[in-house]
């Protein structure tokens, strides 16, 4: 067995995000929507005395979600205009450019919640930056993740010796991995936690798999250099991918569910329970299912 790792790091685009320390800001992809985000009049100081809109009666509440997610921000908006006026609350959409930036204005309240990670991400994102207070609620949806390749038909064409690009952050890797071990391609090592795997945890590969690790938008780009690639739909569709490159796409288990991600000082409050709840009705995942927008793209939970 050889297992090969080539790792390529490339400045964070529009699907991109950075994690880092919360004591240092990202500037280089995060300065810019900081700023954006305080002439909007969003930034909401911790410390300042004010209230979150998240305690007061009848304030909008902002759900955010990463730039360019498409998908995430029609979801929002559907729930915005058809099912929020439902439970007596107004929902926005907000769109952030990177993942501390982002998850910082849930656990201060600046915004009420995301809905853009899921509870492996959100955890890498808590050791991280330990002084943020943010807890998962409710699974929502379920990404579209599967193999991709321009080359081969099926995962049984692909060959021995094959580069395969995997996503370059450790919870995303994982899910890769997972999905290869489905597939057939590799085996993982027995009793390890396969959501926390990385290649060091492979105990078969059989094909001699090679391993690229790449950013969310430079895998789209890569594909035709890449014998095969395992990532999410809705990057490869932005991409103008055929979804017919999409050549293996199980369901992906719940560990990997889209959250709706809270901040945890304010989960008891009226405006978050029924925002909870708003995510919640069972019209969501009816839209999930059938709207084009979405449909492929985000899946449903409940089936």
């Amino acid at each position: 067995m050889t297992i090969t790792e080539e790792r390529t790091t490339e400045p964070s685009g529009e699907h991109g995000f950075t994690i880092t320390k919360k004591k240092k800001w990202p500037w280089a992809v995060g300065g810019v929507v900081a700023i954006a985000a305080i002439a909007a009049g969003i930034a909401f100081g911790a410390n300042s005395g004010a209230k979150s809109p998240n305690e007061i009666a009848g304030a909008t509440l902002t759900v955010v979600t990463a730039e360019g997610n498409h998908a995430e921000q029609a979801l929002v908006n559907y729930v915005a205009e058809e099912i929020a006026p439902k439970y007596g609350i107004k929902v926005e959409f907000k769109g952030l450019a990177d993942s501390t930036t982002l998850n910082r204005a849930v656990s201060t309240g600046e915004v009420a919640a995301t809905v853009y990670q899921h509870k492996l991400w959100l955890a890498q994102v808590l050791e991280a930056n330990p002084d943020f207070k943010e807890e998962a609620a409710i699974p929502v949806f379920r990404w579209g993740f599967g193999i991709w390749s321009e080359k081969y038909k099926s995962v049984e064409d692909i060959p021995n010796g094959a580069t395969i690009s995997l996503y370059s952050d450790p919870a995303n890797e994982a899910q890769g991995l997972w999905l290869l071990e489905r597939a057939g391609l590799i085996t993982l090592k027995d009793g390890i936690n396969k959501w926390e795997a990385t290649q060091k945890d492979i105990a078969e590969n059989p094909k001699n798999i090679k391993f690229k690790l790449l950013d969310f938008a430079a895998q789209s780009r890569s594909l035709p250099d890449l014998d095969a690639a395992v990532g999410y739909t809705e990057y490869y569709v932005s991409a103008k991918v055929d979804i017919s490159k999409q050549i293996f796409a199980p369901p992906a288990p719940d560990e990997f569910a889209g959250q709706l991600t809270i901040g945890s000082e304010y989960k008891d409050t009226e405006n978050i329970q029924n925002l909870i709840k708003a995510f919640q009705d069972p019209a969501v995942q009816e839209y999930l299912r059938t709207d084009p927008a979405v449909k492929d793209l985000l899946l449903p939970v409940d089936n």
